[in-house]
């Protein structure tokens, strides 16, 4: 009996452990899946390379090129060439003017500065353009406004850039963008013309630091069709300054400028002044009324009222036009 009560305890006590041993091969088979998990997740690290990591990263960014949209909310919608009316105006500012396109290789017609004749001041410079030459943009930014000015600008274009600075392009005789859109330093904006308060064709440009128009010649070298330095620091006292500025070597590439972009026939009018000091044009083949008053900055309307023309009526060549 005792032996048969011992037998039964040994057996029992096999048993549990038994299952005991079976227990303890539970954390043994969980750390086998554990360890092909990690194989598995070794594997597939295995599968990314860097260079679809960096392709992933050019594609995540390929469309970041454009700036923060901040630089384009104050005063954007403003319809005046001084957007900044009731701005704080640091009293210096570092600009980065590096990455610049000079907006016309013209020479200097009319410097930045007081203009005694008009007893005003002239807030940017005169450039040599010819009607429907290519104006760019000088710097990377967005267009602010396109508009017309008839005893102003005429035609003209502000683009407000990425560095702070806005420019103005004046006397235009057709836009090429729209606002809002996006532009590069290089990108054409405009064509030159003669509109507006203007005696012949040029560009009227312009560059702004929130409003203070800055003597352009004070950035660009113009003779030299370069900027001064890659920085320009603007000063509240020193802004209306032009920075090495040269009329010799202005002149001297001026002289080189004409000699390598004669005057289209197009645009050679003949012009004189007649008892009372009004100007007039004399017709030549291929013009039209709006060409000739587009050309000589006035409206069609104008014109026509100023010599009782119709806007329908044909003109011939050698007739004398009233412009003024």
């Amino acid at each position: 009996m005792f032996l048969k009560y011992l037998n039964l305890s040994i057996f029992i006590a096999g048993t549990l452990f038994t299952a005991g041993a079976k227990t303890y091969r539970v954390p043994s088979e969980h750390t086998q899946t554990h360890l092909e998990m990690l194989a598995a997740q070794d594997q597939m690290s295995t599968q990314i390379s860097v260079e679809e990591t960096q392709q992933f990263l050019d594609n995540l960014f390929q469309d970041e090129e454009e700036p923060e949209l901040d630089i384009y909310t104050e005063g954007w919608d403003c319809k005046l060439v001084n957007a900044y009316k009731d701005a704080v105006v640091p009293q210096t500012q570092d600009i980065d003017v590096s990455n610049y396109v000079m907006p016309h290789n013209g020479y200097i017609t009319s410097p930045y500065g007081y203009r005694k004749r008009f007893r005003r001041m002239h807030k940017g410079v005169d450039i040599k353009v010819y009607v429907g030459d290519t104006i760019r943009s000088a710097f990377n930014g967005k267009v602010r406004l396109t508009n017309y000015e008839r005893r102003g600008y005429g035609y003209y274009v502000i683009v407000r850039h990425e560095n702070g600075l806005e420019t103005v392009y004046g006397h235009l005789s057709e836009f090429l963008v729209k606002p809002d859109q996006y532009v590069k330093a290089g990108e054409p904006i405009a064509l030159g013309g003669n509109t507006g308060h203007s005696t012949g064709p040029h560009l009227h440009f312009e560059t702004r630091f929130m409003g203070y128009p800055i003597n352009p010649a004070a950035i660009f070298d113009f003779a030299n069709q370069t900027v001064h330095t890659d920085t320009y620091t603007f000063d509240k006292n020193t802004y209306e300054k032009a920075r090495n500025f040269d009329p010799a070597a202005n002149t001297q590439y001026a002289n080189q400028w004409r000699q390598t972009h004669p005057q289209p026939v197009r645009q050679r009018v003949s012009a004189s002044k007649g008892s009372a000091g009004a100007d007039y044009y004399t017709v030549r083949k291929g013009d039209s009324l709006s060409k000739i008053a587009s050309r000589n900055g006035i409206s069609l309307q104008r014109l026509c009222r100023l010599n009782n023309l119709k806007t329908t009526s044909k003109i011939r060549i050698g007739q004398r036009l009233k412009l003024r």
